[in-house]
């Protein structure tokens, strides 16, 4: 049994990435952030979509096209594959636990 909350930590200085489950067509990882944020000018520019939701903490999410959106505690969002997107900014106070979904 595995809690998501649990076993694993990040700093303001490292950024936590863990693959929980692999098959040909998805991979679901975990992501504990605290306070960080893409490097800027970094944009990813993946080969799958992604739909991705933070579970605790805040952050946002930038794209190319100039939206950004802020997603808290339930939110959900669905980033086609070569959509151009970054992380703006994770709440620096409070870790953010996201779960991404790549297909």
């Amino acid at each position: 049994m595995q809690n998501i909350f649990s076993g694993f930590q990040a700093t303001p200085t490292h950024e936590a990435v863990e693959e929980l489950l692999r098959s040909p067509h998805v991979r679901i990882e975990r992501i504990v952030s605290n306070g960080q944020a893409s490097p800027e000018g970094f944009w990813y520019d993946q080969d799958e979509s992604e739909w991705v939701a933070v579970l605790e903490g805040r952050a946002a999410i930038g794209f190319e096209n100039g939206e950004a959106v802020e997603l808290s505690a339930g939110d959900a969002i669905t980033i086609p594959a070569h959509t151009r997107h970054r992380v703006l900014w994770t709440h620096s106070e409070q870790r953010t636990v996201w779960l991404a979904v790549f297909y």
